[in-house]
C-alpha cells in the first residue's frame, strides 16, 4: 500500500485517474435531488438519469457531448438513520466516487480500470492478494476479465440476482426495462477484524473483515415480459466507490470515524464534553460527528429546517445530533461551534461550505436553542409518566418510544432518568415500536428503478386504492373537467395551495399526456373558480397516476375542487414530431434494411431525436432519399389510424414494438397506410407501430420534414435529429440566410460559394505552412540561444528544461527534439503559456522515466491537463512558470 493519503488526496486521485482515461470531471450535484419527486440525491448516477435513458450527453456550460463522466457526489441516505452511530458502517452523508459511460465503453474497460486504479503503484497501490470480487452467477464475461487480470478464481464468488444484479432480482421479479449484472470489489482488512474467511462470506453475506469498496454495474439487458433478457444496443456503465470506506483502508484506521474527516470532530467533542471517546458514550460522539457533516452539507445547499418535505428530514437529523449532545452533558448550543471543522475538512472540494459557513452556523444555533426547549418539555412529560409509577415498576415501551419519536428523547436518556427513581424501562417494547417505524422509513426511502416516486408513495398508494389509475382522455380532446384528488408539495400531502406555490396535482380525469415512450409530457393550464395555474410538466407513476406540476398564478386551489384542465398549444407541435418519428423509422427500414431498429427516442415540440442500430454513417444520398420518402408521405395527407388489439395480434400484423417500452396484454396500434412509393424499387411502404403517444390526425398536418444531423452515438448505434412544421421552416430559412451571409463575406454568389471556399482554403494552407516554418525557425533560435535553459539532476535523471514564447503544439515538440539534441539530457521539458511538452530518451524510459506521469504533475500545477506515452507527452497549460516550478515534485 502507498503512503497514507488524506481524504482530499484520495478524491483527487480518483478523479484524476479517470480524467486520464478520457472522462470529463463534473462537480457534485446538490444534495437536493435533481428529480422533484425525491428529496435528496442518493447516488452518483442520479443526476445522469436522462443520459442513462438515452438522452443527450451534454451538460450546461460545456461544449459538445461527453459520454465519459467522473464525479465525487455528495449523497444523503436516511433509510437506516437510527443505525448511524450505533454501528461503525452506517452514514447519512457519504461521498460516492463514480465513473460513468453513456453508450461508450463497457464491462472490459470498467473492470480493467478499476483494477489499475486500486493496485497500480502510481495510484492506490492496494495489495492484490487482499482484494476479492463478487459477480453475478451467469456473468462468465466478467469472470474472464477478472481472471485475465490475475485475480485468483478462489477470490471470486458468484451470487444470484438478489445480490449481484441491478435492480435486485430483476430477471425473476422485474421491473421490465434496462437492467444488468454487477460486480462488487471487497478488501480484506485482516483477521483483527474477524476470523471469518471469504468462503464464510459466501454463506453469511455479512462480514466486518471483508469491506465492500466499489460496485461496478453493467446495465446490458432490456428485461421483457416473462423474464426475457434481451441485449441493449445502448449499454452503460455506472460505478460507485465509497470515499469514506476507501479512506479507512488507505489511512489504515479502524473505521470511518477514525479517518481525517471525522476524528477532529470527535476529538473536539471529547474535549468540550469531558467525556472520552470510549464505551457506550462513543455512540453519541459518532452521531454528532456524522450528523454534523450531513446537516452542514444540506444547509449549504439551501435547504432549511421546516415541518414538511426535506426541511422536516433535515430538522429530524439535526435534532438527533442535539439529543446525543444532551446525553454527553451539553445543555447549551454546541453543534454550531463545530461547523468550522467540517468546512476545514471538506471546503476545498465543496466551496459552497466556505461561502455559506456563517449562515450555516446561524441556522444551526437557532435550531439548537429551539430544540433544547423541546427537550425540556420532554423531561416534563417523562416526569409525569414516572410520577404514577412506583419503585420497581416498568415504564411502557410504547411510551418510551413516543418520548423518543415526538420529543427527541433517546432511550438511554429515558433509562437514565427512570433508574434514578428505581423504575425500569420496557426496552423490548421500545425495540418493537422502533423497528416498525424503521421499516416504514426504509420502505419509503428505498432507491431502485421505481424510486422516482418514493417520496410520495403513501399519497399515491391511497389515491390508487380509492380512485384507481387516472383516466386519460387526451387522445380525443385537449380539455376536460375534473376533480382534484390530491395536492403534493415536496413529498407532503396538502389540503390547499395558493399563489406562487408549486405542487403536483392529481386529477380524476386528464387530457394531459404524461411523459413516456420518448414523448415529453404536456404543458398547459388548470382553471378553477377564482383562480388558475400553469402546468409545466406531466408525469405518470407506476400505478398509472398522472402528476401535473402546477404553478399557481391566481387564487387558491383546494383538494376536492372542480377544475378545467386545458392542454397548451405546444401539444400540436409535439404530435407533428411524434408522427414524423414513425414515418422516419419506416423510411429508414425500407432504405437501410430491416436490421435497423429503434434504440431510443425523444419527441418534443421543437425537434425529434431518433437513435437507431446501424454500423455506418448515412450517406448524403441516403439522407436525401429518407427525407423524400417522409415528405412524400406528408404531402399525400394520409389518415393516421388507431386501433386497440391483443399484443399477439398486433405483432402478427407486423406492428413494430418500440425499444424500451413495456406493453400490456392489449396494445394501441398507430398506423399510416396509403401506399407511398419508393422510386428505386417501386415498392409500397407503410408505418405500423405499438404506441401510446399522441399523433396528428392526418400526415399533412406535419408540414415539412428535414434531417439536421446524423451522428455516431456508440458502437453500432447512431442518432438522427430532425425538425417538422414551423421548426423545419425556420431551420431552412436560417440555412439560406447563413449561405447568403457566407457568400457575401467571400464576395461571391451562393452558387459559386464552393469554388470560392476551396480557393480560400488553398490560400490558408499556404499561409499556415509559412507560419509553421517560421515557428520552427523561432524554436531553433530559442534553443540555440540558451536563454532560459536549465539543466539539473532530478530523480537520477539529467533533466533539461526551457521556457519559450510564441510556440504551440508541433513547434513545441520540435523545440523538445532540438533541446534533447543540444543537451543530451535524459528528459527534456519545454513550456510556454500555451502548452507543455515532456520527452524522455529510450534509455531513460528503460530506467523508469515516464513522460506521461511527469506531465500530469506539471500540468496540474499549471492549471491544465494532458497525457501521453512514457517517451512523449503533451498538455495544455496556462502558466509556464508554474509548470517548471513543479519539476522537483514530478520526479
Amino acid at each position: 500500500m502507498t503512503a497514507k493519503l488524506s481524504t482530499n488526496e484520495i478524491r483527487q486521485k480518483y478523479l484524476s485517474f479517470f480524467e486520464s482515461k478520457g472522462h470529463l470531471r463534473l462537480p457534485s450535484h446538490s444534495t437536493v435531488a435533481p428529480d422533484p419527486t425525491t428529496l435528496f440525491t442518493v447516488a452518483g448516477m442520479q443526476p445522469f438519469k436522462p443520459q442513462f435513458l438515452g438522452g443527450a450527453a451534454t451538460f450546461p456550460g460545456i461544449e459538445g457531448e461527453h459520454r465519459r463522466i467522473t464525479t465525487a457526489q455528495k449523497c444523503v441516505r436516511l433509510g437506516d438513520i437510527e443505525n448511524v452511530g450505533r454501528t461503525r458502517r452506517h452514514l447519512s452523508l457519504f461521498e460516492m466516487l463514480g465513473n460513468f459511460s453513456f453508450g461508450d465503453y463497457f464491462k472490459k474497460e470498467a473492470i480493467e480500470w478499476a483494477w489499475e486504479l486500486l493496485t497500480s503503484e502510481a495510484w492506490f497501490a492496494l495489495d492484490k492478494s487482499k482484494l476479492y470480487v463478487t459477480i453475478y452467477k451467469d456473468d462468465d464475461e466478467a469472470f474472464g476479465y477478472w481472471t485475465a487480470l490475475g485475480v485468483d478464481p478462489s477470490h471470486i464468488i458468484r451470487f444470484d440476482a438478489d445480490e449481484n444484479f441491478w435492480p435486485a432480482d430483476a430477471p425473476a421479479k422485474g421491473p421490465n426495462g434496462p437492467c444488468g449484472p454487477c460486480s462488487e470489489i471487497y478488501y480484506d482488512r485482516g483477521p483483527e477484524f474477524g476470523d471469518d474467511t471469504w468462503e464464510d462470506y459466501k454463506e453469511t453475506r455479512e462480514s466486518a473483515r471483508f469491506l465492500e469498496i466499489w460496485n461496478l454495474v453493467f446495465p446490458q439487458f432490456d428485461r421483457q415480459d416473462g423474464g426475457v433478457l434481451a441485449d441493449l444496443p445502448f449499454k452503460n456503465i455506472d460505478t460507485g466507490m465509497g470515499l469514506e470506506r476507501m479512506a479507512s483502508i488507505l489511512q489504515d484506521v479502524f473505521d470511518f470515524y477514525s479517518t481525517d474527516t471525522f476524528r477532529p470532530i470527535i476529538d473536539r467533542v471529547s474535549e468540550l464534553s469531558g467525556k472520552a471517546y470510549e464505551g457506550e458514550k462513543s455512540v453519541s460522539h459518532r452521531v454528532i460527528a456524522e450528523h454534523l457533516r450531513s446537516v452542514t452539507m444540506v444547509l449549504a445547499d439551501g435547504t432549511l429546517p421546516s415541518n414538511t418535505g426535506r426541511g422536516y428530514v433535515l430538522r429530524k437529523v439535526l435534532r438527533r445530533a442535539i439529543r446525543h449532545a444532551y446525553l454527553l452533558g451539553f445543555r447549551e448550543p454546541v453543534l454550531y461551534t463545530l461547523v468550522p471543522l467540517v468546512v476545514q475538512a471538506m471546503g476545498d472540494a465543496y466551496p459552497e461550505l466556505k461561502q455559506e459557513e456563517s449562515r450555516i452556523q446561524s441556522v444551526m444555533k437557532t435550531e439548537e436553542v429551539r430544540f433544547l426547549q423541546t427537550v425540556a418539555a420532554g423531561i416534563e412529560r417523562l416526569d409525569h409518566l414516572l410520577s404514577v409509577l412506583s419503585e420497581g415498576d416498568t415504564l411502557n415501551g410504547q411510551e418510551a418510544f413516543t418520548l423518543y419519536d415526538t420529543y427527541g428523547f433517546p432511550l438511554d436518556l429515558t433509562i437514565e432518568i427512570a433508574e434514578e427513581k428505581g423504575i425500569k424501562v420496557d426496552q423490548e417494547g421500545f425495540e418493537v415500536a422502533f423497528k416498525e417505524q424503521q421499516e416504514r422509513a426504509r420502505a419509503a426511502s428505498k432507491m431502485g428503478k421505481q424510486e422516482l416516486f418514493g417520496a410520495v408513495a403513501e399519497v399515491l398508494d391511497e389515491v390508487a386504492r380509492e380512485h384507481g389509475a387516472t383516466e386519460f382522455v387526451g387522445y380525443d380532446t385537449t380539455e376536460s373537467h375534473a376533480s382534484v384528488l390530491a395536492l403534493i408539495v415536496e413529498g407532503e400531502s396538502y389540503k390547499i395551495i395558493t399563489v406562487n406555490q408549486t405542487a403536483q396535482v392529481i386529477l380524476s380525469t386528464t387530457p394531459f399526456y404524461a411523459e413516456g415512450g420518448g414523448q415529453v409530457g404536456d404543458s398547459g393550464m388548470i382553471e378553477w373558480d377564482g383562480g388558475w395555474g400553469m402546468v409545466t410538466s406531466t408525469q405518470k407513476t407506476p400505478q398509472g397516476i398522472f402528476l401535473h406540476t402546477l404553478e399557481v398564478k391566481e387564487g387558491s386551489l383546494e383538494e376536492g375542487a372542480q377544475v378545467r384542465a386545458v392542454v397548451g398549444p405546444r401539444r400540436k407541435a409535439t404530435e407533428r414530431h411524434h408522427t414524423a418519428t414513425h414515418l422516419l423509422q419506416a423510411a429508414m427500414r425500407t432504405i437501410l434494411g430491416s436490421t435497423v431498429r429503434q434504440a431510443g427516442s425523444l419527441v418534443t415540440p421543437d425537434r425529434l431525436r431518433f437513435d437507431y442500430t446501424h454500423n455506418e454513417a448515412l450517406s448524403t444520398e441516403e439522407i436525401r432519399e429518407i427525407e423524400v420518402l417522409v415528405n412524400r408521405w406528408i404531402q399525400s395527407d394520409f389518415a393516421v389510424n388507431y386501433a386497440y388489439m391483443p399484443i399477439d395480434e398486433a405483432r402478427a400484423t407486423g406492428a413494430m414494438a418500440l425499444f424500451g417500452e413495456k406493453y400490456g396484454d392489449v396494445v394501441r396500434v398507430v398506423s399510416v397506410e396509403g401506399g407511398v412509393i419508393r422510386d428505386i424499387t417501386n415498392e409500397t411502404i407503410s408505418s405500423k407501430e405499438l404506441c401510446g403517444g399522441t399523433h396528428v390526425k392526418r400526415t399533412g398536418e406535419i408540414g415539412t420534414f428535414v434531417i439536421v444531423s446524423d451522428e455516431n452515438l456508440a458502437a453500432g448505434v447512431r442518432r438522427i435529429e430532425a425538425l417538422c412544421g414551423e421548426a423545419a421552416s425556420q431551420y431552412i430559412r436560417q440555412q439560406f440566410d447563413l449561405l447568403g451571409r457566407a457568400a457575401g463575406l467571400l464576395n461571391t454568389s451562393t452558387t459559386a460559394l464552393p469554388e470560392r471556399v476551396q480557393q480560400v482554403q488553398g490560400q490558408i494552407k499556404e499561409l499556415n505552412q509559412t507560419i509553421d516554418n517560421l515557428k520552427r525557425d523561432l524554436a531553433r533560435a530559442q534553443v540555440s540561444g540558451g536563454a532560459g535553459q536549465n539543466v539539473q539532476e532530478l530523480g537520477g535523471f539529467k533533466v533539461a528544461s526551457l521556457k519559450v514564447v510564441g510556440l504551440e503544439s508541433g513547434a513545441l515538440r520540435g523545440a523538445a527534439d532540438s533541446l534533447m539534441d543540444a543537451t543530451q539530457a535524459d528528459v527534456v521539458v519545454v513550456a510556454s503559456d500555451a502548452g507543455l511538452v515532456v520527452k524522455a530518451s529510450k534509455d531513460a524510459v528503460a530506467k523508469g522515466a515516464n513522460a506521461g506521469k511527469i506531465i500530469g504533475v506539471l500540468a496540474q500545477a499549471a492549471g491544465g491537463r494532458g497525457g501521453g506515452r512514457p517517451d512523449m507527452a503533451q498538455a495544455g497549460i496556462k502558466d509556464a512558470d508554474a509548470a517548471l516550478g513543479a519539476l522537483e515534485q514530478a520526479f
